[in-house]
């Protein structure tokens, strides 16, 4: 309980003043004239006064409220290392329980961390901020943080904490640890297919004395190279990006004896192999209705770099055209059907023939030249019609070693609709094309078909009678394409409500190209917040298990489902950062989780400098709990009113007097009977000296 005076004026305050200096100087005349009575009058003066004032007697009812302390626990990555996890559990246990037993004391635990490597370090103080968001400034004890000192949002002065109390930091960890790093200096983002780019990286020791360190590159899993760099020196690396897509680069350092972990002995570099352009012969035959609807595909891709010729007559026609005249640009068939360096034929990554027959423009040696473009690595299509099945037929030429059929000489006229076949279902051009699951399927009818003999390849669209429609297949390191149809412009065009051509033609032009996505048997991971996804793409019936390895080295088995045609997935909790590696025993695939290089292993050996400083500022301190033999957690002891909370053995929380108020009592000096006696007595007694 607490009493108190408290005034609420009658009158306004310069009244009031007004009233006491005109009663002050009237008392000073009394007082210096030394008139009878004088004090009895200035009495009276000061109680009239004191009446405008309105004096109350007060009565507050305060509840005291207890303090706040708050123990952070930091449970980031770096804690699972030697035996810090175990000193954590041990110090907390033995933590909580002294705590407990101070009166007026509440404690708020709180476990940070756990995450944060995946952002930007380890953030205690967030932690912090967010535990005592609901508690006033005069109530906070302080903070104690069992941590191994790998704060990575410490502030810089202690106005930020937002309290003024100390804090604690009970470090776990030895003060004799090594460790060694892999740290990238610089890297790029992306790389142009088939162009080295350079890395630069370092190798950093603590706790050693070694000068030099073996270093193993591997690229997409593939040892490139192994050197021996010096430590604490900038070393640089070239590296081939032989794809599209990620280009996944590890430098792994060898480990040191003794060391706390090996986990950031490996940095990660991810390259994303990007095409400079892709580059697009196509060669037009015959005209036909579908003419332009190869062109306008390909021009309408911005990664496509087109060159296309049209030719509309054979050269032995003869009706008296100028010969100036026949052509705005010459067929430069020298130079893009020959190799370097004469020719350009190897600097384009698709070659497409659309309704091209023998009509005597290319020599056969420069077929010849195409089927072995293909086998060193390109990529043909053929988009026939009736040229296919006729005696100056494309396949009458060094090609048909790598076609995958031949023509019969017949051509099907009639409508039928375009079926996905069982393999085409698995494959990545044709699965899942909008409208295969309906049937018939919901596009429109085709009218034509070449018919072919002893195909060979994989089947992915056949026609009437389980005909093939579009074959594909692998010859050599390159890829061949036939469509055996003119007609897929009748989809361009809307015909019957059109169909998938978009989607059809660029899958089918990427996949000749070789585009990462539409491999057949391809092994990937895919991560999804806390997930990982291993998927596997195959035309088999079966896939095998898959054996994931986590950074840590440790492996867990997989057995994949069918999520649908061609493509099994299994998923799996991505419980560490780092590079996480999966393969079946023939495919391998890696992705790495979180950031390829997080902070929070950037430095992993314990330390007191890191949050020692600001806990100094604060009153508290930092300290380690192990370095001595079992566990030695300080005794807490609660201050009243000091600067200092620490000592040799002990550690302090600033103990708070706040309170809340339950009740509040006010007593009138001068409302009713009391004031009135007081005021008409003071009167009367002046008036009974005056009668004297």
């Amino acid at each position: 309980m607490n009493l108190g005076i408290a005034f609420a004026p009658l009158v306004p305050s310069y009244v009031l003043w007004t009233a006491l200096a005109v009663a002050a100087v009237i008392a000073l005349l009394l007082i210096a004239g030394r008139i009878k009575g004088a004090l009895i009058r200035t009495l009276a003066l000061g109680l009239f006064v004191l009446a405008l004032a309105n004096p109350s007697f007060t009565r507050e009812d305060r509840e005291p409220l207890t303090s706040v302390a708050a123990v952070v626990i930091d449970k980031s990555p770096s804690q699972e290392f030697a035996e810090r996890g175990q000193q954590t559990d041990a110090a907390r246990t033995q933590l909580v329980d002294r705590l407990s037993r101070i009166p007026g004391l509440e404690v708020r635990v709180v476990e940070a961390g756990q995450s944060d490597g995946e952002t930007d370090g380890t953030r205690l103080f967030s932690a912090l901020s967010a535990t005592l968001a609901d508690v006033p400034p005069d109530r906070v004890a302080g903070a104690i943080l069992l941590t191994d000192g790998r704060v990575h949002d410490v502030p810089a002065d202690t106005s930020a904490l937002g309290f003024n109390a100390p804090v604690h930091a009970l470090i776990t960890g030895r003060s004799n640890e090594r460790d060694r790093r892999v740290a990238i200096v610089a890297a790029p983002r992306f790389g142009i297919v088939n162009k080295p780019q350079t890395i630069t990286f370092k190798v950093e020791d603590q706790g050693a004395n070694a000068t030099n360190a073996e270093v193993t590159i591997r690229r997409d899993g593939e040892t490139l190279e192994r050197r021996s760099v010096r430590i604490g020196e900038t070393a640089r690396l070239d590296v081939q990006i032989p794809h599209a897509g990620p280009n996944i680069v590890e430098i792994e350092a060898a480990p040191l004896e003794g060391e706390l972990t090996i986990v950031n002995n490996r940095a990660v570099v991810s390259i994303d192999g990007v095409r400079d352009k892709l580059r697009v012969l196509l060669v037009s035959g015959e005209p036909h209705a579908g003419e332009r609807t190869w062109r306008n595909l390909l021009k309408s891709d911005a990664s496509i770099d087109l060159v296309h010729f049209t030719i509309l007559r054979p050269p032995e026609k003869q009706d008296g055209t100028p010969i100036n005249e026949l052509s705005l640009i010459a067929f430069p068939t020298r130079e893009l059907f020959t190799f370097r360096p004469s020719g350009r034929l190897d600097e384009f990554h698709l070659i497409i023939f659309d309704r091209y027959a023998r009509q005597g423009v290319l020599p056969l040696v420069y077929f010849d030249n195409i089927a072995r473009y293909v086998r060193g690595g390109g990529a043909v299509l053929i988009a026939s019609g009736p040229d296919y099945a006729s005696p100056t037929s494309i396949w009458r030429t060094p090609l048909d070693a790598i076609l995958p059929a031949e023509p019969s000489g017949q051509v099907i006229d009639g409508p039928f609709h375009a079926r996905v076949t069982d393999p085409g279902k698995r494959h990545p051009v044709t699965r899942a094309l909008e409208g295969s699951g309906a049937e018939p399927p919901n596009w429109s009818r085709w009218f034509r078909l070449v018919d072919t003999r002893r195909p060979t390849g994989t089947s992915v669209l056949d026609g009437p009678g389980d005909k093939p429609l579009l074959l594909l297949k692998r010859e050599g390191e390159g890829r061949v394409a036939l469509l055996l149809s003119d007609h897929i412009w009748l989809w361009a065009r809307g015909y019957e409500g059109g169909g998938p051509h978009l989607d059809l033609l660029r899958r089918l032009s990427h996949w000749l190209m070789k585009q990462p996505d539409l491999e057949e048997e391809a092994l990937r991971i895919v991560v999804r917040g806390k997930d990982l996804t291993v998927e596997r793409q195959t035309m088999a019936d079966n896939v095998e298990q898959v054996t994931v390895t986590t950074p840590s080295g440790r492996t867990r088995v997989l057995a994949l489902s069918n999520a649908e045609p061609g493509l099994w997935r299994a998923t799996t909790e991505a419980s560490e950062l780092g590079l996480w590696r999966a393969t079946d025993g023939k495919l391998t695939a890696l992705t790495n989780v979180g950031p390829a290089n997080p902070r929070e292993f950037a430095e992993v050996t314990s330390t007191t400098e890191v949050v020692g400083p600001l806990a100094d500022m604060t009153g508290g301190g930092a300290r380690r709990i192990a370095d001595g033999a079992g566990i030695n957690v300080p005794r807490v002891t609660a201050v009243r009113a000091n600067d200092n909370f620490k000592g040799a053995d002990w550690i302090g929380l600033k103990m708070r007097d706040a309170s809340v108020v339950r009740g509040i009592g006010v007593l009138p000096m001068f409302a009713g009977l009391l004031g009135l006696l007081l005021l008409v007595g003071s009167l009367a007694a002046t008036w009974a000296r005056e009668g004297r």
